[in-house]
């Protein structure tokens, strides 16, 4: 099993905001790690204390991706951190080559990438 990380920044504290930002954060994992959606084990999603109007899961139930166990939770409020992100943890059952993605402001966290 591996991991894949990734992350969406500055987004905007509306319903549709935090949905579709969760959608394009978990398609784009899925295109750039060609990954099939019948090996995803689980997924997590994390959010900053600022985004409250939506639960990013949910995006994954609206591209249909029913069967993929998955969860929200709340990152630490840690001062200084990026505002509106939206983190996420995608556990995968095969070995691939694996490319962590990061969008928007959420680049900042990892300039190594």
């Amino acid at each position: 099993m591996i991991g894949i990380r990734g992350a969406i920044a500055e987004v905007q504290n509306t319903s549709e905001n935090i949905i579709q930002s969760s959608k394009n954060l978990f398609t784009e994992i899925l295109e750039v790690n060609n990954l099939e959606i019948d090996k995803i084990i689980s997924v997590l999603f994390t959010l900053t204390h600022d985004l409250t109007e939506a639960f990013p899961a949910k995006a994954l139930r609206e591209l249909g991706h029913t069967t993929i166990p998955a969860i929200d939770t709340l990152a630490p409020n840690i001062e200084h951190d990026l505002k509106g992100c939206i983190r996420i943890l995608v556990h995968y059952e095969d070995n691939v080559n694996v490319k962590h993605v990061y969008l928007g402001e959420a680049k900042k966290l990892r300039p190594d990438r």
